[in-house]
Formats: C-alpha cells, structure tokens, sequence
C-alpha cells in the first residue's frame, strides 16, 4: 500500500484493538486483502522489529482462507507481540480481522 491509501485507511477505517494490536480497517474496492503493518522504532532494534514483522506475516499467511476479502488493513503492534507466545499472539490478531462468514 502507498502512503495515500494507508492515509485513507486511518482517515476513513474502524479502529480496533487489543492489548496486543491495534488495527485500522477499512473497505477497498477489490477482490483481495490488503495489509500493511507499522512497527514503531520503539519497540525496539531491528531484530526485534523484524520478529515482530516476521511473526505478523506468519499469521496472515496461516489464515489467509479465514481473513474476509475486500479489505485494507494496517497493523500497529505492541512491544509484548516479539517475545508474546506465538499462539496467543495468533488468536489476539485474529480476534480483530474481519473474517469470513
């Protein structure tokens, strides 16, 4: 996603979160997910900004059937998503996507 199109997903989308993430949604016009993740300098160096990322795409990847199509979504996660048990991270993320029905 370019800078405009995250800059309409936080303008126009739904914010949810969790203690783990916060995530903005918003409906696109096609027939596919779009997802796009911010991880605050924050929350670490870059091992640990990468982990997270990593552990982030592991999970869409695994659920991808499951996530609704015809979405934007951008992800900001929290520190505790690089050392959080991978599947308790799994369930707080996927507690938040659309999904299908």
């Amino acid at each position: 996603m370019r800078r405009a199109e995250y800059d309409a997903v936080y303008r126009e989308g739904r914010r949810r979160s969790n203690a783990t993430f916060v995530i903005f949604t918003r409906r696109n016009s096609l027939s596919k997910d779009r997802f796009g993740m911010s991880v605050k300098k924050a929350l670490g160096n870059a091992v640990v900004r990468n982990r997270i990322r990593r552990r982030v795409r592991e999970i869409l990847r695994l659920h991808r059937e499951e996530i609704a199509l015809g979405w934007d979504v951008v992800i900001h996660p929290s520190r505790a998503a690089a050392t959080l048990q991978f599947t308790k991270l799994e369930a707080e993320l996927l507690s938040l996507l659309p999904r299908q029905k």
